[in-house]
């Protein structure tokens, strides 16, 4: 995806997010935080909106906290909201293709980075905000959401601190039914993070059967695999556990 892209879905679900936070209103529990209410939501993504955004306007060379700052009263709290996100979202479009700022993970440039993970940030946390409200889940396209599980998949589970660690070694594919090309194996181990692969075509060399397969529709396998929708609706075949391991385990 292009990052005009990114940051044109940040600008719409930033926007569908302050929406259902004012009809939810501050003191509506989060289903999939259970430990937070709607204020702890919008402060979450405000503070992530602003730290965000000081990485663009103000590069630097390694990371820095988020911001604290004084919490804004809950009658302030959705416009505070829409103040960083439309501040980030004007960063991203005015930065330079050639942006050399801190990233969490390894991208094809820093600018990609920050305009993917605030698209991906914002998304799922807009999905937190419309569940909080009992409005309708407004529909991601697929291809957003494919590149949602390749960002969970191949980046932020391949770090050290991903704790999908079974007991035994595990492979398990993952496969968007509703995506071309959105097909990967995992590879899971007691004492190293896993690491993950685009699938190969079933002809190719190299493409053996995993232990489990995971299928859905691109978003429902996103929002699945950030554990905000149930594993219900996703086609799980091969070994069973996987789906107790990730909902214990998977959590970032």
């Amino acid at each position: 995806m292009e990052i005009t892209e990114f940051v044109e879905t940040l600008r719409l679900d930033g926007g569908l997010l302050a929406d259902a936070a004012d009809v939810a209103g501050p003191d509506a529990p989060v289903p999939a935080c259970p430990e937070w209410r709607m204020r702890d939501l919008v402060l979450h993504i405000g503070r992530v909106h602003r730290w965000a955004a000081g990485f663009v306007t103000e590069p630097r060379d390694r990371p820095h906290p988020l911001p604290e700052g004084p919490k804004p009263a809950d009658d302030e709290l959705v416009a505070w909201l829409r103040e960083g996100h439309h501040h980030l979202v004007l960063a991203l479009h005015a930065a330079p293709r050639d942006l050399k700022t801190w990233t969490i993970v390894p991208a094809p440039s820093p600018l990609a980075f920050w305009a993917r993970r605030q698209a991906h940030e914002t998304s799922v946390h807009r999905a937190d905000a419309q569940q909080a409200a009992g409005v309708p889940l407004t529909p991601l396209p697929a291809r957003f959401a494919a590149d949602g599980v390749d960002e969970l998949l191949t980046a932020f589970h391949a770090h050290e601190r991903s704790r999908l660690r079974p007991e035994t070694p595990r492979t398990v594919r993952f496969r968007a039914t509703d995506t071309p090309d959105a097909d990967w194996t995992m590879h899971l181990t007691p004492d190293a993070p896993p690491r993950t692969e685009r699938t190969p075509a079933p002809e190719a060399p190299g493409a053996a059967g995993a232990d489990t397969t995971v299928e859905g529709p691109a978003e429902q396998l996103y929002l699945t695999l950030w554990n905000r929708l149930s594993w219900d609706g996703l086609a799980v075949t091969g070994d069973p556990s996987l789906p107790a391991l990730w909902q214990e385990r998977g959590g970032l």
